[in-house]
């Protein structure tokens, strides 16, 4: 077995998180209907340290997912909308001159909504180019640089970004650069009939659900933690390694690969694999991941670090087809 296996009693700490955070989904569970799938990988990203991006239309309670979650796992959080004139001050903040009652004249550096613990960027692809990458060295380095002075951001530090898959006008692409810091990439679909109907008589009522924070900061820090000390398998590495690698056009790769990725994922794409199945055995309450754990996972975190060239798009040829081939023999 492979993995930082400290304490002895490491079985005893997996199996009271995991009935922690059995608690935390039940609550969020009183707000947010039909999304468990969608709510369930949140909570692997946050567990795994990481950032996510949501694709979805608008009105299928992607905010209010945000603001759900957060408070259960008693997390600060902000919001911001992103527009074409949305400015990098915006986000990270800026200094302004100030005079004292003697007349001495000093700079104050005022934060902006990037120092909260759970970042929502709405609709981060209308954000120009310059804005966006304001956001690069926070989402990797957790802190930030205003006037050459860096600021550290608090922890645990996580943003959840969201894109409307339909409207494209007024929108620019997010650099390779930024996607590949997003831990996964997960499509919110629409609820089905009975999720709706739930939502529906939840949502036009007088009396509204309530949920409980579960978790604390330091809770969360140190669940983080206890992922990352999960033993995993040999057999768990090697599915992700060869499916990671498969994914790259070469002599590993499959016929496909080689015919139709221009961009491959990278070692970013195995690192994110590695911690997001053990959130995932952790928060079904396993003590350890499953080459099982690695198919689920493979969409998610591959489809937005890699792109297909124009033969693919001119076959039909899309990623999902691409992440199933590789996944289908592992």
């Amino acid at each position: 077995m492979n993995g930082a296996i400290k304490p002895d009693d490491i079985e005893d700490r997996l199996a009271k998180t995991a009935i922690k955070l059995a608690r935390a989904r039940a609550e969020v569970g009183k707000i947010i209907f039909g999304q468990d799938d969608v709510v369930d990988r949140i909570f692997m990203t946050l567990l795994s340290g990481g950032h996510v991006l949501l694709i979805g239309v608008p009105g299928i309670a992607k905010t209010l997912m945000v603001e759900t979650i957060s408070k259960v796992m008693g997390l600060s959080t902000a919001r911001i909308q992103c527009t074409p004139d949305l400015m990098p001050a915006d986000i990270l903040g800026s200094e302004v001159l100030e005079e004292d009652d003697k007349g001495r004249r000093s700079f104050r550096f005022i934060k902006g909504p990037i120092f909260s613990q759970f970042l929502m960027a709405d609709e981060i692809n209308r954000a120009s180019p310059r804005t966006q990458s304001a956001l690069l060295q926070a989402m990797q380095e957790h802190h930030v640089s205003v006037s050459g002075q860096p600021h550290d951001l608090p922890k645990p530090f996580h943003v959840l970004a969201t894109q409307n898959p339909i409207e494209q006008e007024g929108t620019y692409a997010l650099p390779e650069a930024q996607l590949d810091r997003f831990l996964m990439q997960i499509d919110v679909d629409y609820p089905d009939e009975k999720a709706e109907r739930q939502i529906i008589l939840a949502t036009t009522s007088s009396q509204r659900e309530k949920v409980a924070a579960v978790m604390k900061t330091n809770d969360l820090l140190d669940v983080q933690s206890l992922v990352r000390d999960m033993p995993i398998g040999e057999s768990v590495v090697d599915a992700i390694l060869k499916l990671v690698r498969r994914a790259r056009p070469g002599a590993e790769a499959t016929e496909s690969v080689n015919k139709y990725v221009s961009w491959p994922p990278g070692p970013r794409a195995s690192q994110a694999l590695m911690l997001a199945t053990r959130a995932k055995a952790l928060l079904e309450g396993r003590n350890a991941p499953s080459v099982e754990d690695v198919l689920a996972l493979a969409e998610p975190v591959l489809k937005h670090r890699m792109a297909l060239n124009y033969q693919a798009r001119a076959n039909g040829v899309t990623l999902r087809d691409i992440i199933h081939e590789l996944t289908s023999d592992l």
